[in-house]
């Protein structure tokens, strides 16, 4: 028996149930009796739309699920912020479903709404993926609307995006189910196709109080916006269904009929499990977040036949990367080895820290994956940059910088999933959030800051002490350490996958059995968007 596995193996299918149990709550919207009001009305629940739409027994990869979680508190919340986001099959074909949820302040767009609805209009434009947009929305949250209407990437960004994506002949189709009122009647107008539910749909630029403040007009809003006035008047609408399934149907029959998607080429074989147990994953992975651990027991059980062609392999220790399968895709993997490692020189170098040899390994292996078009997994737990007088003389931050580039530049799709520590500057050069993953997802044990909560702490604790120090406050050893304990308490709580999920720095947390699923998912995706630029470094640290 080894009790260290079978610790870490408790701790962590602990933290997948609670994973699982804070989605459930998630997934009920905006609770029992507004999804009571929304089937009185005859409608189907925003969830029960994606579930009829796409294909039978086929998988929904969603996207933003704990998007405001925690968030908006003195607004009651806005859970999933008020809008479901994924990829699912409609016809066999992938597409990015967004379905606003009405049980959630009517389907208000509060400031993370907009985001994760530019999130999802970004996926659908890297990977050109149809867009199927079930919308039922009140519109903008006007008490937060300084915060969502006119900035660059607030709500106007969004049609902005419908406009660009139709240039490019990206698929655009929209279901108006239910209120679609003022900026957000644009979304369904300025797609490729709009459909209505005649007696539940109705879209107008002003609903009909305001009507009647702004011009004296008395007009009932089915009058005034309505499925027959839309479909039979003013032409806005090109469909008109008398109940969801009927428009659910029509939209499944209209994707069936889409000619095929030009290929990047991504190189596919039939698909094998890993011969590992992938259920030894939640013992491998230690509890604590410093505790070493072989990254390579993480990879032997994430990819085809337990396969792995390592790069380099007694060189940068302290990365790793090899050329696997990933459910039949071809991948390049790049991963943060997390066990401490003695380089030929007779440096001890620790886990999960970048050093100069590994940086310049993954560079050049970032550009043989590009060279070669094969997709890039970066597997991150990451503390950062080796530091100290003899890696800045062996010129750390020129080979940091040379690692950062290549990742930057990449053409190749890229797909991070955040397994443990992502600090600071190893959060870039692992291509975190800001380097344009196509999907970014995190394990239950992730954590995501700028450094360490220990380290952190002290230095937050020296500028509080500073502070206090020049108001004339003394600070006795018990205040010291209750300080302290405060400020640990309150950084780490924002280093959570949870917090950083909230937020959208992650695209969603995963059970790390599913990982499989999310990247063979993303470069099915990504497959369907051949490249087109060139891949070039430009002036490369060398």
């Amino acid at each position: 028996m080894n009790i260290e596995f079978n610790k870490n193996e408790d701790v962590n299918k602990q933290s997948v149930y609670e994973l699982k149990t804070r989605l459930k709550k998630i997934f009920a919207g905006g609770g029992e009796k507004s999804a009571a009001k929304q089937k009185e009305k005859g409608k189907l629940l925003a969830r029960e739309r994606i579930a009829y739409l796409i294909d039978t027994a086929s998988q929904f990869l969603e996207i933003g699920a704990f998007a405001a979680e925690g968030m908006y508190a003195e607004q009651g919340g806005c859970p999933s912020a008020g809008v479901i986001c994924g990829i699912g099959y409609v016809s066999g074909r992938q597409c990015m479903i967004v379905a606003n949820d009405a049980t959630v302040k009517a389907g208000a767009w509060f400031p993370m709404t907009a985001k994760k609805n530019l999130r999802a209009q970004e996926i659908a434009m890297e990977n050109r993926l149809p867009v199927i947009y079930l919308v039922d929305s009140a519109g903008v949250y006007l008490p937060m609307q300084d915060e969502i209407f006119p900035d660059k990437e607030h709500f106007g960004r969004m049609f902005r995006n419908n406009a660009i994506m139709s240039s490019e002949g990206i698929v655009q189709i929209a279901a108006i189910m239910g209120s679609c009122v003022a900026g957000g009647a644009y979304l369904p107008i300025m797609s490729d196709e709009a459909m209505i539910v005649d007696g539940t749909g109705s879209v107008f630029l002003a609903g009909s109080y305001l009507v009647k403040s702004a011009i004296g007009e008395d007009v009932d809003n089915e009058t005034l916006g309505g499925a027959t006035t839309h479909c039979e008047i003013s032409g806005v609408t090109d469909y008109k269904h008398p109940n969801d399934q009927a428009c659910l149907d029509s939209i499944r029959n209209i994707i069936s009929k889409m000619g095929a998607p030009e290929v990047a080429g991504f190189d596919r074989i039939k698909p094998a499990l890993p011969k590992l147990d992938e259920e030894e994953l939640y013992g491998i992975l230690p509890e604590n977040r410093e505790k070493p651990y072989d990254m390579l027991d993480v990879i032997h059980r994430l990819v085809d036949d337990s396969d792995f062609e390592e790069y380099k392999k007694l060189y940068g220790q302290s990365i790793i990367c090899g050329l696997a399968r990933i459910d039949g895709w071809a991948v390049g993997i790049v991963a943060n080895q997390r066990k401490v490692v003695k380089s030929k020189k007779g440096e001890m170098q620790f886990g999960g820290v970048i050093y100069s040899d590994s940086a310049d390994k993954a560079t050049r292996f970032i550009m043989n994956c590009n060279q070669k078009k094969i997709p890039l997994v970066f597997l991150q737990d990451v503390t950062g940059f080796m530091v100290g007088s003899r890696s800045e003389h062996g010129g750390i931050i020129k080979d940091g910088a040379k690692m950062v580039n290549a990742v930057a530049n990449s053409v190749v799709p890229k797909f991070t999933i955040v397994v443990g520590n992502s600090y600071g500057a190893g959060n870039y050069a692992m291509c975190g959030k800001a380097y344009d993953p196509r999907l970014i997802y995190a394990w239950p044990s992730a954590k995501i800051a700028v450094m360490g909560g220990a380290q952190a702490a002290k230095v937050l604790l020296q500028i509080q002490e500073a502070s206090l120090k020049a108001k004339g406050e003394t600070i006795s050893p018990e205040k010291e350490a209750a300080l302290l304990s405060e400020i640990t308490d309150r950084y780490n709580s924002q280093t959570t996958p949870y917090y950083a999920a909230a937020r959208l720095w992650v695209d969603g947390i995963i059970d790390p059995k599913d990982t499989r699923k999310v990247i063979s998912t993303g470069i099915e995706a990504a497959n369907q968007s051949p490249i087109k630029k060139q891949f070039n470094v430009g002036v490369i640290q060398t």
